[in-house]
């Protein structure tokens, strides 16, 4: 089922999200990588502030390249969200709602997902320089020493995504291979 939805997201929009809907999203989401998220963890651990709210608020897995002249970001795909599964559950617990990546997660991630009502959303790899498209603006907002990891708060507009993990953990890498099991 195809679904438009806002960011910074809500719960009560959330919980209608399932496994296998595609959703365009528009509105303000943050890219963050490896080591965006230690820092972050590090800093949470330690009980201080991190530089960007993550209570409703979405982060995407992105290092993009540089942005061309005229454009407002380089290409932007997604990269391997097991990278960032170490410090996940944590930043769930402290209010981030969806996450947007590729590939597979650990258990203790799709525990914290069910735990916090939170979706895991994948975006289409290797389809960085059509998804930049969606991405109307984007700044660096901390960590500029990490280079294309830096914090980025962007402003997006119908940005295509499918829910791989709702917040019932229902799992569409799980659940298509079964389906597909199922026609052969």
């Amino acid at each position: 089922m195809e679904k438009r939805i806002s960011a910074p997201l809500k719960k009560d929009e959330l919980i209608k999200l399932k496994a296998g809907d595609y959703v365009y999203i528009t509105g303000t989401i943050y890219s963050a990588r490896d080591a965006a998220h230690k820092r972050m963890y590090e800093t949470m651990l330690e009980g201080k502030d991190i530089p960007m709210k993550l209570t409703d608020n979405v982060i995407y897995y992105l290092g993009p390249t540089p942005a061309k002249k005229g454009q407002v970001i380089g290409s932007a795909g997604p990269t391997t969200s097991s990278r960032m599964d170490k410090y996940t559950p944590l930043l769930l617990d402290n209010g981030l709602n969806g996450m947007i990546g590729k590939g597979k997660r650990s258990q203790a991630v799709i525990d914290a997902i069910v735990k916090n009502k939170a979706v895991y959303f994948a975006a289409v790899g290797g389809a960085g320089a059509l998804l930049s498209k969606c991405i109307k603006k984007s700044e660096i907002i901390a960590y500029d020493d990490l280079g294309t990891e830096a914090i980025r708060k962007m402003e997006v507009e119908n940005f295509p995504v499918i829910v791989v993990i709702d917040s019932e953990g229902n799992n569409l890498y799980e659940t298509a291979v079964e389906d597909f099991k199922k026609t052969i």
